[in-house]
């Protein structure tokens, strides 16, 4: 969806009032206030180019060590539990755009968020097909990454191009099986990824295949160096 930029400014004085702690009803606060973010997406060691934790001063989980992603790295602002899932799922699917200023807030809270938004020349972020931006209204990823870095984000070189249904219950190898064919580098566009280091940007991060899927058709257009950066991560199961 895109919004006038008589509209913009005023977004903006809005996110920037004080309200109540979505999460701990404090008042006056942020959306989510600075303890609720302590407690509710504490820092934890997770593998370097999956984000799944993993003990401390281990860098890569063992399925990237056997199998490495397309991603130089992976960055997760916190776990996909109580409390993120239903204010994540309202802001996805309920249409409630303002989450995104909070939830960038809480992405940018990450370690290494601020310097791998610093150091790229390109945002992008993770597309819908039509469908689903249709349902939706607009796209939860765009609105993510216009609040981290509106002068670096792009959502028009990177398409989505199959609507796949939904892969609960699949493994990480049939999910990528499933997602062949469902990215691509706008044609007309493509030389401008070529040499470009690109953060993409999504909100939960599952088994990894949608946004592995991704990386490589921007690494195949000659990216050099991609990292995702996701708002919540879901553990792997057991």
């Amino acid at each position: 969806m895109r919004f006038g930029s008589a509209a913009r400014p005023f977004s903006t004085l809005l996110d920037r009032l004080p309200s109540q702690c979505a999460v701990c009803h404090a008042w006056p606060s942020r959306p989510v206030c600075d303890a609720c973010v302590a407690r509710f997406a504490p820092q934890m060691p997770r593998c370097v180019t999956c984000a799944v934790p993993v003990p401390a001063g281990v860098p890569r989980c063992g399925e990237c060590v056997r199998h490495p992603p397309p991603l130089d790295a992976c960055v997760a602002a916190c776990a996909y539990v109580w409390p993120w899932p239903s204010h994540i799922g309202a802001f996805k699917f309920q249409g409630q755009a303002g989450w995104a200023a909070p939830f960038a807030t809480l992405m940018r809270s990450a370690p290494w968020v601020e310097p791998a938004i610093e150091q790229c020349d390109l945002l992008m972020p993770m597309p819908l097909s039509p469908a689903r931006l249709r349902d939706r209204g607009f796209n939860q990823a765009l609105e993510l990454a216009r609040r981290l870095s509106p002068g670096k984000t792009d959502p028009g070189l990177l398409l989505r191009t199959l609507d796949t249904p939904a892969q609960s219950g699949l493994t990480r190898a049939e999910r990528l099986r499933n997602l062949r064919g469902a990215f691509a580098v706008e044609p007309l566009r493509a030389a401008e990824v070529q040499g470009r280091r690109i953060v993409l940007v999504d909100d939960v991060m599952t088994s990894g295949a949608s946004l592995f899927a991704a990386a490589q058709v921007l690494r195949n257009a000659g990216a050099v160096h991609l990292t995702g950066l996701v708002l919540a991560r879901t553990d792997p199961p057991g």
